[in-house]
């Protein structure tokens, strides 16, 4: 049976591009934004749109390679959490974005292939350092996902 894993789907597709109770979704959310602005950090200590998207990007990404090997490489010191505007910059937005969308099709296609009683396998988590159930890992997915669309909501209406 799948009906949590297609629950989890289903969440992860919604917040992304569906219409949710907390009101915009990250794509309602970044076509709101000329693409100009996304390397802008409207106030000190507050990151850009494209710094939020790529350091959303790390982590989908090492969910994928979690579920596909047991472990994880990155920790949250590692540069790659939260790389600079400048080096996006020299990456640009149309790649940023499409590795963001492409990691979500990743994860999304990965799901469906597991039931679920894959949320209670586990595997190694190299940044809590310990065993957890994937249960866990894809909960923490949707909780982070929705955590700094609530970041862009206040850096969009700072920029507008």
């Amino acid at each position: 049976m799948n009906t949590l894993i297609n629950h989890i789907i289903e969440q992860l597709t919604e917040i992304q591009s569906g219409k949710i109770w907390i009101g915009s979704s990250y794509k309602s959310k970044l076509n709101s934004i000329d693409d100009h602005l996304v390397f802008i950090s409207p106030i000190k200590d507050l990151h850009s749109i494209a710094e939020i998207i790529s350091h959303l990007t790390l982590w989908r990404n090492e969910a994928i390679l979690k579920i596909k090997t047991g472990k994880g490489s990155k920790t949250d010191d590692c540069e790659e959490n939260w790389l600079t505007n400048e080096k996006l910059k020299v990456k640009g937005w149309t790649k940023i974005k499409s590795e963001y969308d492409n990691s979500l099709s990743e994860l999304i296609d990965l799901l469906k292939e597991k039931n679920d009683e894959f949320l209670n396998e586990t595997y190694y988590d190299t940044d809590f350092k310990g065993i957890y159930k994937y249960r866990f890992l894809l909960n923490g997915m949707l909780h982070h996902d929705i955590y700094h669309l609530g970041q862009l909501g206040i850096i969009i209406k700072y920029l507008n």
